[in-house]
């Protein structure tokens, strides 16, 4: 009995061994986190293998009860038994994936058993099958809210497995076998049983606390993070939060996009994810397409198309905003062995809360810059010259063409409305700019007949949505500064036309001087501190347009000595109910 207790312990130890093997795998822990028929399938093949494993490295009894210990057995003579770590296997089974794994893999056990046994001993399959099933029901009871039952129960279990097969074996081959393996057996499989149980534990435990860990982590990055996410997405603030993420994380590069421009990357493979540059990763491609997660474990997938990029693993999560995919957030990792389940759920989390961070800012930018917008239309109806012009061009028609006097103050009055109308939106129609941008020319060419002419080219529908202001900005810009002193032949063009099923581009072109080359390059990016206006209102359209659209829709400047063209691109979509 003795040296049988060592040969199985030996035998214990090789099932231990590869226990602590597949715990030590992302794949096996990923499926005990949710008991579903997919992780039940997998969980049956796995043990499976590990019953047959047990079935093969057991030791064999004579039916002279004497021990012979073969390396692995391949035959049994039909007088000949086996004594092995089945149970532990099946036990485990049916405590770690329930009821129906623990069926299915005492089925596997107990027919392959009997298969390499000759077809005898029938009995191991009903006896592994009705264990493995009523291990795996007393199992779900006695966890109570944890994940899987207390050391004490899994000691009774395992111990009432084994108690059950000696009944088996007792009632087929009688107490002599049974006296001779039924302390090694149920004192080995039980204490197997355990050490199995433990080990799943103890890493879970682990994980457990390394997320507790985490979250504290997290919690002081969104911290950090909060206020660049509140500025937009955009390179300054995509810079910054790739930086944090990266100091607080043990990913090796970490990178973030909107749907066309890497907006930063910090890391290894710095030298070719440029911020600025196209995404080149198919994978990122691919996740902003479908606005769904993807993982690659291997450059392969990752699909960089640079030779020699170190990035060897990848996890790549949509931003949503709204239920739009508006760029992405990429963790990267230069060997496969790093990425396991907790930085998956990491960056899970993260993603979520960026997204959130995200929508709080764009939703603050883009109140803060239509604010901007409304109150910088104000200072238009309002500002001295504009008003007083007004009204004195009024005053001087009412003397000679009551009629158009008349018109002008209905125009003045239509500007004032749609101005205070306009400012509260984000996106209007159309049909309701060229109202505004009509209103404000009418007054102005009253006031300098002639000297000014607004063409439209438009091939899209009324009830397309665009940015509140858009048009009127791009014309009051042209007025303003466009044409010096020219007094007639300044012409204002705007072709509003489609580009494919997804886009329209707005072009607003004059026949102007031309803009200050040392000006140009701060049309759109900053205020401009000079004598002749800030640039406020270009400023701030070309934020709005990159808050609201990305970067797709960054205003673009061509300007020479015949005049000066301004060109976004904007998603369509119309305004359901209004007139087309």
């Amino acid at each position: 009995m003795f040296n049988l207790l060592i040969l199985l312990a030996e035998r214990l130890g090789i099932i231990m061994v590869l226990a602590f093997l597949l715990v030590n795998t992302r794949f096996f822990r990923g499926l005990l986190e949710k008991r579903t028929l997919k992780t039940q399938l997998w969980l049956t093949v796995i043990f499976s293998l590990f019953v047959v494993i047990a079935n093969l490295t057991g030791v064999e009894i004579t039916n002279s009860k004497e021990v012979v210990t073969p390396l692995i057995i391949t035959g049994l003579p039909q007088s000949d038994s086996i004594a092995n770590t089945r149970m532990l296997v099946i036990t485990s089974a049916s405590l770690t994936g329930g009821p129906y794994v623990g069926l299915l893999v005492g089925l596997v056990g107990g027919l392959h058993r009997v298969i390499f046994g000759g077809f005898s001993d029938y009995f191991y399959i009903i006896s592994s099958m009705l264990i493995g099933f009523l291990i795996g029901v007393l199992g779900d009871k006695v966890k109570e809210d944890k994940l899987y039952p207390s050391t004490p129960w899994v000691v009774v279990l395992s111990f009432s497995a084994e108690l059950i097969q000696m009944l088996f074996i007792f009632a087929f081959h009688g107490l002599g076998l049974v006296k001779l393996i039924f302390v090694p057996m149920v004192l080995l499989n039980t204490i197997g049983a355990c050490l199995f149980m433990e080990i799943l534990k103890t890493y879970l435990s682990n994980e457990r606390q390394l997320r507790a860990v985490q979250t504290k982590d997290v919690l002081e990055l969104t911290n950090k993070t909060l206020p660049y996410f509140r500025n937009g997405l955009n390179f300054d603030s995509a810079l910054h939060v790739c930086q944090i993420i990266k100091a607080y994380t043990n990913f090796d590069a970490v990178g973030l996009t909107d749907t066309e421009n890497v907006l930063a990357h910090v890391g290894a493979g710095s030298d070719h994810h440029i911020a600025g540059e196209p995404v080149l990763t198919d994978l990122s491609k691919s996740v902003i397409a479908k606005g769904e997660e993807k993982l690659a474990f291997s450059q392969k997938e990752i699909g960089c198309p640079v030779a020699g990029c170190p990035l060897k693993a990848a996890i790549v999560l949509p931003l949503r905003v709204n239920e739009k995919t508006v760029g992405a957030l990429k963790f990267y990792f230069k060997e496969r062995s790093k990425m396991t389940v907790v930085e998956e759920n990491l960056v899970n989390g993260l993603a979520l809360i960026f997204s959130g961070q995200l929508a709080i800012g764009i939703a603050e930018e883009q109140t803060s810059l239509l604010n901007e917008a409304e109150i910088k239309a104000l200072q238009v109806q309002i500002n001295p010259h504009f008003f007083f012009n007004a009204i004195n061009t009024i005053g001087a028609l009412m003397r000679v063409d009551v009629d158009k006097a008349h018109e002008a103050l209905m125009q003045l009055s239509a500007f004032f409305r749609s101005s205070l109308q306009n400012g509260q939106e984000k996106e209007i129609t159309l049909e309701q700019e060229k109202k505004h941008v009509d209103a404000y020319m009418s007054i102005e060419k009253m006031r300098f007949p002639n000297k000014f002419e607004l063409v439209y080219d438009v091939s899209v529908p009324n009830n397309t949505l665009l940015p509140s202001f858009c048009l009127q900005i791009f014309v009051e810009n042209a007025v303003r500064h466009a044409f010096g002193n020219k007094k007639k032949d300044n012409k204002i063009a705007l072709q509003i036309q489609q580009v494919d099923d997804n886009y329209f581009e707005i072009i607003a072109q004059d026949n102007g001087n031309g803009v200050d080359p040392k000006v140009l390059e701060m049309i759109g990016e900053k205020p401009i501190r000079e004598s002749k206006g800030s640039g406020t209102a270009l400023f701030n359209l070309n934020q709005r347009l990159q808050g609201l659209y990305g970067t797709k829709s960054k205003l673009q400047i061509k300007t020479g000595s015949e005049g000066t063209i301004f060109k976004t691109v904007i998603p369509l979509n119309f305004q359901e109910g209004a007139n087309e």
